[in-house]
């Protein structure tokens, strides 16, 4: 069995593909119309893809606090800089547990806990 996406549905589509492509560095691999008010879009190029949905009637998503999605950088510290830089905040962190990783939190506009994670080879 291969694990193939994760689905966020999302209040506003081009809000949440800004964020992805440009924030987190997804690209697009498809987009297209779902129905009348539907429309759907893959982020990703190889492996575990981010399934974006949008139905034109969402006010308000159920995340939950429990759940995030993991991107690995190559640098937690110029990674927490570009994202001041661009205006969004970190929602927590940075964490070190140990001597091989270091993350923190960011928030998607839907409220969906990201996770960026420095893994460090010494």
């Amino acid at each position: 069995m291969k694990f193939c996406w994760v689905t966020v549905l999302v209040k506003d589509l081009e809000q949440s593909l800004k964020f992805y492509e440009e924030i987190i560095g997804l690209p697009v691999s498809k987009r297209f119309k779902a129905g009348p008010d539907t429309e759907i879009a893959f982020l990703g190029e190889e492996g575990t893809r981010v399934e974006l949905i949008s139905t034109g009637k969402i006010e308000n998503t159920n995340v939950g606090s429990d759940i995030s999605l993991g991107f690995e950088v190559e640098s937690v510290d110029q990674m927490m800089e570009s994202l001041k830089e661009k205006g969004i905040k970190i929602d927590s962190g940075p964490f070190q547990p140990n001597q091989n990783i270091k993350f923190f939190y960011v928030l998607d506009p839907n409220g969906l806990k990201v996770q960026l994670v420095e893994n460090i080879t010494h």
